[in-house]
């Protein structure tokens, strides 16, 4: 067995209805804490769903202050803004709440609000330093499994996006209550459950940093993914459902941390700067098309998958890989999440700057058990048309 290494969140908290408990948990783990600043975005301020969370907060004498100003594919200057308000108030405590972006942001404002550092010293592998403040994360989408992630993505110009990948970015406690999923409309549920499929896949095949633990983690997140997406998308209302997405989603997060994401996620961000995709389904728009690429390379793994899919399937390799494919697809299908380029607006004038742009995410690609070029790029994109 080859040496590796694993990090993750040190404390979870898997229960519905935990968020209405934010107030206790928090003067629980963080006794000292009295001034906490909650990142959210207003579409879910909106809904209402943090009123019991920030009450839970009050009533444990904590005195919180709300930043919603978070988008989807957050640029720097909303990061900054956050960065801003916790300096203002002199909190002591980020409560990250909502959807991937929301928590990348809470953890980037973590790092950022003790101002040893400026932002754009961060982007990159390893360049986070010194101590953030305390961080707690609860999503309230199954997808990105940013609650136990060591990742932040933002968007630093019109089309372009950049990383920041540190051990600082692990909350230190995540909370997941499937009740905060409850409205999610069913287009978003597809798109973050597929996103959340694909971090389990792509870590189940990548090229470096592959391992026992992530493998474990990618098998039983897809097992619970494949099995509950449709119906989340068909029963929004589904408790069961959604908790058992929720924590899929968490088991790939934990996995793709620490065995990182490839081409898929590659030729993703593009389609998400370049026409503003919402993230979730730009990866489902290129996910077959990039297995079938990776079949001459990956077929063994890929076969393991489709098991994890479909128990005693038989068959050669390359057929049970295929099978794969195919059932992914039929997911993809049920769901009803648009399936082709042309759809979100993307026609074959676009292929070469997409495939240019693709060739920039060199630490995804580095990752992919095939090595992918520009033409290979090019290539996967016009058969997503």
């Amino acid at each position: 067995m080859s040496a590796f290494q694993f990090r993750t969140v040190p404390h979870l908290i898997i229960e519905a209805g935990a968020a209405a408990q934010l107030g206790a948990h928090v003067a629980r783990h963080f006794p000292l804490v009295r001034r906490a600043l909650l990142v959210t975005d207003a579409g879910f301020l909106r809904t209402g769903q943090a009123a019991l969370p920030l009450h839970s907060l009050q009533a444990a004498g904590i005195e919180t202050h709300v930043f919603s100003e978070v988008q989807a594919d957050p640029p720097e200057a909303v990061v900054l803004a956050g960065v801003a308000m916790a300096q203002m108030f002199h909190v002591e405590l980020i409560i990250g709440l909502g959807g991937g972006s929301s928590l990348d942001v809470a953890k980037l404002v973590a790092v950022l609000a003790p101002g040893h550092q400026d932002l754009a010293q961060l982007y990159g592998i390893g360049n986070v330093q010194g101590q953030r403040l305390p961080l707690v994360q609860l999503p309230t989408t199954a997808g990105t499994g940013s609650e136990v992630t060591n990742i932040a993505i933002v968007t630093t110009g019109a089309t372009t996006k950049m990383g920041v990948v540190a051990p600082q970015l692990y909350a230190d406690l995540a909370i997941l209550d499937a009740s905060l999923t409850l409205g999610l409309p069913a287009p978003v549920t597809a798109a973050t459950g597929i996103d959340a499929m694909v971090h389990a896949i792509e870590a189940y095949t990548s090229r470096l940093l592959k391992n026992p633990l992530s493998d474990m983690l990618a098998t039983q997140a897809l097992s619970l993914l494949s099995a509950n997406l449709v119906a989340a998308c068909q029963d929004g209302a589904s408790l069961p459902a959604r908790q058992a997405m929720l924590l899929g989603a968490m088991l790939a997060g934990q996995a793709f941390s620490n065995a990182p994401v490839a081409a898929v996620h590659a030729l993703a961000y593009p389609i998400g700067g370049l026409f503003h995709v919402p993230h979730g389904l730009s990866n489902a728009l290129v996910l077959p098309h990039v297995l079938r690429f990776n079949l001459s390379h990956a077929a063994p793994l890929y076969a393991q998958l489709a098991t994890v899919l479909r128990p005693g399937i038989t068959g050669s390799d390359e057929a049970r890989a295929n099978t794969l494919i195919d059932i992914l697809h039929d997911i993809a299908l049920a769901t009803g999440i648009a399936r082709t380029l042309r759809e979100v607006g993307i026609d074959a004038s676009d292929l070469d700057r997409l495939a240019d742009a693709a060739m920039l995410q060199t630490r995804l690609l580095g990752n992919n058990p095939r090595a992918v070029t520009r033409d290979d790029a090019r290539a996967i994109y016009a058969a997503a048309l």
